[in-house]
């Protein structure tokens, strides 16, 4: 009997404590071996917080300071076919050389633009007021360092070239409205000064009661010394006559016919020959030539970012040396909205709802040119090589010459024609310029150079090509036999365009 008891109670004992068992299994065992997961899982979250809290303070600490953020260092450069690839959305079998007019953006770019855009779209309250200024801010820093210009205040990005000749040419008709310039005060300018530019002096500045002084120069050129020389005996022959010159206007390279000015040479002659300011027009500047606003010492520089440096139209700069910022020459942007008054740059920073996306973009152009080797400065050399070189072959391909030594050209290069083809007007450079797009689909600038009175001249047309990233030889070679087939053809201008 003892034994049967014995029994029983070592089984009840048994099963109570397999039941303990079960249960502290069901219950403990699962937490203990989750615990190490769930405990680095916890500090996991924790340091990624910690992670995102501290870039997140760097970036906006990185906002407040403007310190740029560094891109990341690619080990190998930019390849031909990724080029190709980024201009694949080019119109196929067009020789386009004719950068030099409407510029050029490459699809990583295009995509920044379309996301901004729709950034905006998304949630146009929270982009206008709580993004939009510390972006355009970001891109006006970045152009500041481009530059060389000693302040961001100095800065102001703008639509174009045209938004930032109305800044500088409105200041001065108000000054003869409110008696500080005098009727018969001038501003003096080169004869090939862009005609959107001539425009807007006639607009703002001879309306106004002032003078205009035209600089001629004889092309083709030979040398920089020849546009100094005529710069400088037309400043002294009216400051002999009394003239008080309140203002220059200089390219800094020249759009037809196509050279680049010694900007800080004449620079220099405004300043020793009392001219009161010089606004360099740039819109074949940044990315096209080497920019230095210490070097080159004028008091405005306009440069478009979209001809040169890969950005989307629209998007421009105006800078203003702090000298003439900061004096009552009350600069003010042409549209006038609700930042008037609270300086230039706010002011072009807001003109109204519109789409403010290509003036966002310059960081991820910028990044595009950092895949090349050399960045800008060896973009800029690459084209200007190319350019010449293919310069000299169509010259030597037609028996004629180049408008000017290659230390003289930019990514831009002006090449004489066959006088045959019979260039004797303006008329007659727009409509070869639209024939051979449309009938050729090849696309280049026609010059016409008229001869002085009394002068033979065999060469009176020139055609500029432009030399860009995406440009191959064929583009050039393309151009050279289609003139050639025009010339075999017995076309002339007098022919096709006169009497049709």
């Amino acid at each position: 009997m003892f034994f049967v008891v014995h029994a029983l109670l070592c089984f009840l004992v048994t099963q109570v404590m397999a039941e303990k068992i079960i249960m502290f299994c069901r219950y403990y065992v699962l937490l203990i071996v989750l615990l190490p997961y769930r405990t680095l899982q916890f500090f996991y979250h924790k340091l990624s917080f910690q992670v995102s809290r501290a870039s997140n303070l760097d970036a906006a600490e990185g906002i407040e300071n403007h310190v740029p953020i560094e891109p990341k260092i690619s080990s190998s450069f930019i390849t031909d076919s990724e080029i190709q690839s980024e201009f694949a959305h080019h119109a196929p079998g067009v020789a386009r050389m004719n950068n030099g007019s409407f510029g050029c953006c490459p699809a990583s770019v295009i995509s920044a633009l379309q996301q901004w855009q729709l950034k905006l779209l998304c949630q146009p309250d929270h982009f206008y007021f709580n993004e939009l200024e510390d972006r355009i801010l970001e891109s006006r820093y970045k152009i500041k360092d481009l530059i060389n210009a000693e302040d961001v205040d100095e800065v102001s990005i703008v639509d174009n070239i045209s938004t930032a000749v109305a800044i500088v040419l409105q200041q001065a008709a108000w000054a003869f409205a409110e008696g500080k310039f005098n009727k018969g005060d001038a501003v003096i300018m080169f004869h090939c000064a862009y005609g959107a530019v001539k425009n807007s002096i006639k607009a703002y500045f001879s309306r106004a009661g002032g003078y205009v002084i035209e600089v001629q120069f004889n092309f083709p050129l030979n040398s920089n010394e020849e546009i100094i020389s005529e710069f400088s005996k037309a400043l002294e022959r009216e400051k002999g006559n009394g003239r008080r010159v309140r203002l220059a206007v200089i390219d800094h390279v020249t759009c037809m016919p196509s050279v680049i000015m010694p900007v800080k040479q004449l620079v220099k002659i405004c300043r020793e020959e009392g001219v009161e300011q010089v606004f360099i027009d740039a819109a074949h500047g940044v990315g096209c030539v080497d920019v230095d606003m210490q070097e080159i010492g004028a008091d405005f520089y306009a440069s478009t970012l979209y001809k040169w440096f890969f950005c989307p139209p629209a998007a421009a700069f105006l800078y203003c040396r702090k000298s003439a910022t900061y004096s009552d020459l009350q600069l003010h942007h042409p549209v006038v909205s609700h930042r008037y008054g609270m300086g230039l740059a706010e002011e072009s920073f807001w003109v109204g709802t519109r789409d403010y996306s290509p003036y966002l973009v310059l960081p991820s152009a910028m990044e595009f040119v950092k895949r090349f080797k050399g960045g800008v400065e060896g973009i800029i050399k690459m084209n200007h090589d190319a350019v010449v070189e293919m310069g000299k072959m169509l010259a030597e391909a037609w028996g004629t010459n180049l408008g000017c030594p290659p230390d003289m050209c930019a990514s831009m290069i002006m090449i004489g024609l066959p006088s045959c083809l019979g260039i004797s007007s303006d008329d007659d450079t727009m409509q070869l310029w639209a024939h051979l797009r449309e009938k050729f689909g090849v696309e280049v600038r026609i010059h016409y150079q008229a001869p002085k009175d009394g002068e033979v001249v065999l060469t009176t047309g020139y055609v500029r090509i432009c030399h860009q990233i995406y440009n191959k030889v064929d583009d050039y070679y393309k151009l050279r036999d289609t003139i050639n087939q025009l010339v075999h053809d017995g076309f002339t201008c007098a022919l096709e365009f006169n009497e049709a």
